[in-house]
């Protein structure tokens, strides 16, 4: 369980991840039908913990991290497990699962601006033409055609996913210049058990004990969403990182949000407006010039010396 998986199933698995992580947006956007943001996240979390707690103990990747690896944990479990899991829920109230996953999506261009601002990258040529063309396909989701400008929630439910997405951006900047001591996998399991503390707390604090009317539908739609969208997709995707190079899932990840977009049509009946489409496809290729063609300008540059 620990080797790097053979090319087929590495490229198995990352499918599954895409998928997962597509359809999660419109199984999320169900799920605050019924419940706040904050409950929506950390009862996901406290499955998504149960169900690593089985995997990780199954592949022999349960330990006690050291103090080294302390912040990389609190990163991962804060920014993205916490602050990104709930601004996106909570977006979601107000927008379309379809213009959700494309903002949400839009991480890869924060990085590419805010990591030569905080000098921990350079601003390239590849980068900042990528960067421009993710920023047209923001402004194109956001245009008053596509956006009702005078609903006061659809223009906050829009900034929070931007923002979950800005703290997605922090915690990819950080993690960069981590050095792990246990592997990332190993140390999946502790991110999600102080995000679920975390959820759990600040849900206990602003909504109370919830107040939810069981069914067969909204406890599916949970055990999807913990089960295949967090922990199996987690799981899947650090086994994915041994196993490929960092530009095939860069890459492969810009996939997810015409999953998304597909599923929200298919499950939500969420119309694909002319406006989702160019935007989902600028930014997508804005994610796909900053990263394929960076790279092999950096590699010849790295040759010259």
């Amino acid at each position: 369980m620990n080797s790097p998986l053979s090319p087929r199933a590495a490229v198995g698995l990352f499918l599954i991840v895409v998928l997962a992580w597509g359809v999660n947006w419109s199984v999320t956007k169900q799920l605050v039908q019924f419940l706040p943001p904050l409950w929506t996240a950390a009862i996901r979390s406290w499955i998504a913990l149960v169900g690593l707690a089985a995997i990780l103990g199954v592949s022999n990747n349960l330990v006690i991290p050291e103090r080294r690896d302390v912040p990389v944990i609190l990163s991962v479990a804060l920014l993205h497990m916490t602050l990104f899991s709930t601004l996106v829920a909570a977006g979601l109230r107000f927008l379309p699962a379809s213009k959700g996953i494309v903002l949400g999506y839009t991480t890869p261009l924060w990085v590419a601006l805010a990591a030569p601002l905080l000098g921990k990258d350079t601003l390239t040529a590849p980068k900042l033409a990528g960067a421009l063309l993710g920023l047209i396909g923001l402004a194109v989701i956001l245009n008053p055609t596509s956006i009702d400008w005078t609903n006061v929630n659809v223009l906050l439910g829009a900034g929070m996913v931007i923002l979950a997405a800005i703290c997605w951006a922090a915690n990819i900047i950080y993690i960069r210049e981590h050095r792990w001591n246990a592997s990332p996998l190993q140390l999946l399991i502790w991110q999600v058990l102080v995000a679920t503390v975390v959820l759990s707390v600040m849900a206990m604090i602003v909504d109370g004990l919830p107040h939810v009317e069981w069914s067969w539908r909204l406890a599916l739609l949970f055990l999807y969403s913990g089960l295949i969208g967090t922990a199996l997709a987690y799981w899947a995707m650090s086994m994915v990182n041994k196993s490929i190079s960092a530009l095939t899932t860069s890459l492969g990840t810009t996939g997810t949000p015409i999953v998304g977009i597909a599923s929200a049509a298919i499950l939500l009946g969420e119309p694909i407006d002319i406006s989702l489409a160019i935007a989902a496809a600028l930014i997508v290729a804005g994610i796909g010039v900053a990263t394929l063609v960076d790279r092999p300008l950096r590699a010849q540059a790295a040759a010259r010396g």
